[in-house]
Parts: structure tokens; C-alpha cells; sequence
């Protein structure tokens, strides 16, 4: 049977405290194995990535809907935790309106050779420190049919609750490592068959409908912070900066956005 939690400070539930505590939890996460899971949705996705859940913690009125994930728990002696709103916000630092959370165990990140395995179309994030942006370029490359997506060192982290809600899941559909030091990565990719690519406002930049109506087999392409855009080394060392073309007075898009856009026209057929 479920378990009715009546105390925010329950021992047992130390993997859901304070959620909203971005520092904390950059921290804590990694460091326990584990990330946390929002919604429905969004936990039945990881569960068919064969993610391994740790613990459920839900409100009374979400278990007919859940059942059978709950019937699936309490069969692997996994801990199903429910409780009032008000007992959950006081422990998480928000009102659960999602349905769900599932405290889920942190899959191994792969390497480097295994994430680029046959792909052709990849996106690398360079220190993209917005959570909502990174959930919102992993949606744009699942639906936009890119093979993969780096993050490098101080990128935010794909699988951060909010990111994780934000991309609908698909962080657990689109192959996804970290680069290792970087912009050192751009070499290592391109000694994996890759020509680098970089979207920045550059003199020599070419637009990217002529990139696009020759495109390189295999191509990975860089997108920079929200504020500073890419760094001087990372420029310097990629193979070709790109610009989308815009009007109305506009020089920039959105990161996320300017993602989507690229990944789009530079898309493999078929």
C-alpha cells in the first residue's frame, strides 16, 4: 500500500526536499545518482527509456490514474510516498499540480564515441545556463530529427526538473553526454568525422541557407549562452560561423529558438 506521509520532514523523503532551490540541487543531484521526474507524462517517458525509479511521491487524488505504476512499484518494493498538498509543497517548495514526481535513479552518461554513433546532425550547448532554454532545445531536436545533443561542462543540466519539463521528456529520447573540456571538444569532433559549426554574428559568417544547400555529411553545430553568445576560443577554433538571416531590425534570436531554426534547415532528408 502506499504510504501516507504527514511530516515535511520526513527522512524518507530527502530526495524531494526543496525543488525549487536551483544551487541546491545542481549539487545534490548528481552527487546522490539521482534526478527528479514532474508529471505524468514525463515519468512514463523516462520509465520507457529504462530509467529505474528511486521512490513516487504524489497527492491521494492522482492514484487511480497512476495505478499502475503504482502497482508496478509496490511489486519491486519500490516506495510509493502520498500525501495533502499542503504536506508536499511544504517539503518540495511548490504546489504539485503535475500529478507526480518520481525520484529517479541517474543513468551513467555515455561516452563521447557512443552518444555520435551514426549520427549526422548534432547539436552541441556551450554553456547554455537556462534551464527552460535547454528543455526547449532537447523538444526542437526530438522533433526536428537531430541525432544527438552535448552540453559542455558548465552547460545546466538536461536532467534539472524543470529542463526535463520543459523538453516534454525528450531528454530522455535524444542521445545526450557531456564534451569534456572545451572548446578542446571541437577538435575531438572533428577527429570523430564531424566539420564544426558555430551560429555567431561574425564578419565572415555565411548565411545558413547557403550552408544548408550544401551541407556536410556530418555536421555539429554550436549554440552559445544566453547573453554572451559563444566565446573567442570556441570561435577561432570552429570550422565555419553561421548567421540566420533576419529582418525587422532584429540581430538575434532566442537560443532555443535559433536552435530550432538551424536544425530545421539543415535537416537530413528522409
Amino acid at each position: 500500500m502506499p504510504e501516507l506521509i504527514t511530516d515535511a520532514q520526513d527522512e524518507r523523503l530527502v530526495d524531494y526536499v526543496g525543488l525549487t532551490d536551483v544551487a541546491l540541487r545542481r549539487r545534490t543531484e548528481p552527487e546522490r545518482g539521482l534526478y527528479i521526474a514532474e508529471s505524468e507524462k514525463v515519468i512514463r517517458r523516462a520509465l520507457a527509456a529504462g530509467h529505474r525509479p528511486r521512490s513516487y511521491l504524489m497527492a491521494r487524488r492522482w492514484l487511480a490514474d497512476l495505478a499502475d505504476l503504482v502497482e508496478r512499484a509496490e511489486a519491486a518494493g519500490i516506495p510509493v510516498f502520498v500525501g495533502e498538498h499542503e504536506v508536499i509543497e511544504g517539503l518540495t517548495g511548490f504546489h504539485l499540480h503535475r500529478g507526480a514526481l518520481a525520484a529517479m535513479h541517474r543513468p551513467a552518461l555515455p561516452s563521447l564515441p557512443e552518444v555520435l554513433d551514426g549520427a549526422r546532425r548534432v547539436l552541441v550547448l556551450e554553456d547554455v545556463v537556462d534551464h527552460t532554454n535547454v528543455g526547449a532545445v532537447f523538444r526542437s531536436a526530438a522533433a526536428l530529427g537531430v541525432d544527438a545533443v552535448l552540453v559542455t561542462p558548465r552547460c545546466a543540466d538536461p536532467l534539472y526538473r524543470r529542463a526535463i519539463r520543459v523538453s516534454m521528456g525528450t531528454v530522455f529520447q535524444v542521445p545526450w553526454t557531456r564534451t569534456g573540456p572545451w572548446p578542446r571538444g571541437v577538435e575531438r569532433l572533428r577527429e570523430l568525422g564531424f566539420t564544426v559549426a558555430a551560429l555567431a554574428l561574425e564578419d565572415d559568417s555565411v548565411a545558413l541557407d547557403v550552408l544548408a544547400a550544401d551541407p556536410p555529411h556530418r555536421l555539429a553545430l554550436v549554440l552559445g549562452t544566453e547573453g554572451d553568445g559563444l566565446s573567442r576560443h570556441t570561435v577561432a577554433a570552429v570550422d565555419v560561423t553561421v548567421r540566420i538571416p533576419m529582418r525587422g531590425g532584429v540581430d538575434s534570436l532566442n537560443v532555443a529558438a535559433a536552435g530550432a531554426v538551424a536544425a530545421w534547415a539543415l535537416r537530413v532528408p528522409g
